[in-house]
């Protein structure tokens, strides 16, 4: 079967989100890079192409022109899915014209800028049948798949507790200075959104919570830091929220955790038992129960591991897999829904996904500034 043709809008130059769906979609052998428009600087775009050994007659000046071609093409020629790596504002446009004109769509997180337009792009994607994967990356790491099966198959009971956090230190350099911020995309409401920690970081630990649990949030109450008057967007957030069963638990995220790099902790309480797993250490999965000691799940050992786990579990048992497995994971639950073979349940995040992601958002910002109250999730 021949491979998969791949377009990549964004990505270029030494950006790591480019660097992490480039290995990401090469994994597995489904895919091939035929071409795209990697930088806004058609040079740099010519020369960036050339580096990764991508043909420069499908590297176009700008997304119109890639799409204006690519759609005249044969439907056994042209791109099938495109990856849009692209800062937040342009999800949206570039996301909705793709649609439009029948290609599936790989996009980064958030989804879009306003809720409204997530919702567009659902209707869209319903009419046109179309395969949508919003990249919320962590939910590849088999022992979060681990997770998520040990707790659908009851392993720890009804769930009554979730307490997840993200914390990064990464803007503390830069947001005590005004010129230095004023300087940060992320920090800019036009290119951003309405949200900069929990558009960027809070979304995958509210995805975490709703992947890993198959529930739903019902309600949420936050509070948002932006430390500085003149700063427009939250760098920090606590947000307690309800699940749909009753349960309840926080969401914490930070960009200015001083120190801290990439701290994503889950911990899933229930009846029955507790699970728990750290980003940074992605081969352990914890499970606690009063009766027992604590028990260690790792991946690759197929005398325990779920079905589900050992499929996205590349290496053997005691070889480390990171977030570039993770990413491969998702490109390769992509890949099957493309070619029509069996997968299992959230193998990719889907635009279902990605529009509960912005409704989150948009709740939480409206939850502070009502003056931290709860509010609803519900009926997106």
């Amino acid at each position: 079967m021949s491979k998969i043709r791949l377009g990549v809008l964004g990505g270029g130059g030494d950006s790591l989100i480019g660097v992490l769906h480039r290995v990401a979609s090469y994994m597995y052998d489904y895919y091939e890079i035929v071409g795209g428009v990697f930088n806004p600087d058609y040079e740099e775009n010519i020369k960036f192409a050339k580096k990764i050994g991508v043909n420069t007659d499908r590297v176009y000046k700008d997304f119109d022109e890639f799409v204006a071609v690519e759609s005249a093409k044969p439907e056994d020629e042209r791109v099938e899915v495109v990856s849009v790596l692209t800062p937040n504002f342009l999800h949206y446009p570039m996301a909705k014209k793709l649609l439009e004109h029948g290609f599936n769509v790989i996009c980064e997180k958030p989804l879009t800028t306003k809720l409204e337009e997530a919702k567009t792009l659902q209707e869209i994607q319903k009419k046109n049948k179309a395969v949508f994967a919003v990249t919320y990356t962590y939910t590849g790491y088999p022992m979060v798949r681990e997770m998520k099966e040990m707790i659908a198959k009851g392993v720890i009971g009804d769930i009554h507790k979730v307490d997840l956090q993200y914390y990064q230190g990464w803007i503390n350099p830069v947001i005590h200075d005004k010129e230095k911020r004023s300087q940060v995309w992320r920090l800019d409401p036009k290119k951003a959104g309405i949200s900069s920690c929990i558009g960027d970081i809070g979304t995958h630990i509210f995805n975490m919570v709703e992947y890993v649990t198959g529930l739903e949030v019902s309600e949420l109450l936050s509070d948002l830091n932006t430390l500085y008057e003149d700063n427009p967007l939250d760098i920090d957030g606590s947000v307690l929220i309800r699940m749909d069963n009753k349960a309840k638990g926080i969401l914490r995220a930070s960009q200015i955790a001083t120190g801290d790099e990439n701290n994503i902790t889950v911990a899933i309480f229930g009846r029955n038992g507790a699970l728990k797993w750290e980003q940074e250490n992605p081969n352990y999965l914890y499970l606690l129960k009063d009766d027992e000691p604590r028990r260690l799940i790792k991946p690759g050992n197929a005398s325990y591991n779920t079905e589900v786990s050992l499929d996205g579990t590349k290496l053997p048992a005691g070889h480390p897999e990171g977030i570039f497995d993770a990413m491969g994971n998702i490109y390769r639950g992509v890949a099957k829904a493309l070619r029509g073979e069996n997968s299992y349940n959230g193998e990719f995040p889907t635009l279902y996904e990605g529009v509960r992601g912005m409704l989150f958002i948009e709740k939480t910002v409206e939850s502070n500034q009502n003056g931290n109250v709860w509010v609803s999730m519900e009926n997106q």
